[in-house]
């Protein structure tokens, strides 16, 4: 399986960056109020899982400014995710509200949030 990641990594990738969408234009107060009700999400995530870059191709599309954390590559991220959501499963996005955390996984589940939560 390691073999097949590490062949289609670069395909993945490569096809992710040709084809990616691009964020809509914004008047930069709009923007930035977007981003005040982005500042509590951060999906955790990895580099080539075709998942993961369903819902980031997602995020850009939108526009959204999301923290991201490559679980694969930062083990602080991977111990929160491990921590908090209890699944090792990618894409999980992690929503901060009221002091308390609701860890949503699943890229058409979380895409679904982003566009009812925030629009096309």
């Amino acid at each position: 399986m390691k073999l097949v990641r590490t062949l289609l990594k670069p395909v993945i990738l490569g096809l992710d960056r040709l084809t990616a969408p691009n964020p809509p234009k914004r008047d930069p107060i709009v923007q930035k109020a977007l981003d005040a009700r982005t500042a509590n999400l951060t999906l955790y995530h990895l580099q080539a899982c075709p998942f993961c870059v369903k819902v980031r191709r997602q995020i850009r599309r939108q526009g959204l400014n999301i923290r991201m954390k490559e679980i694969a590559e930062d083990r602080a991220a991977w111990d929160e995710l491990m921590a908090g959501g209890k699944l090792d499963q990618a894409p999980c996005l992690r929503i901060d509200e009221g002091g308390k955390s609701t860890w949503m996984y699943e890229s058409s589940d979380i895409n679904a949030y982003l566009e009812k939560t925030f629009g096309a």
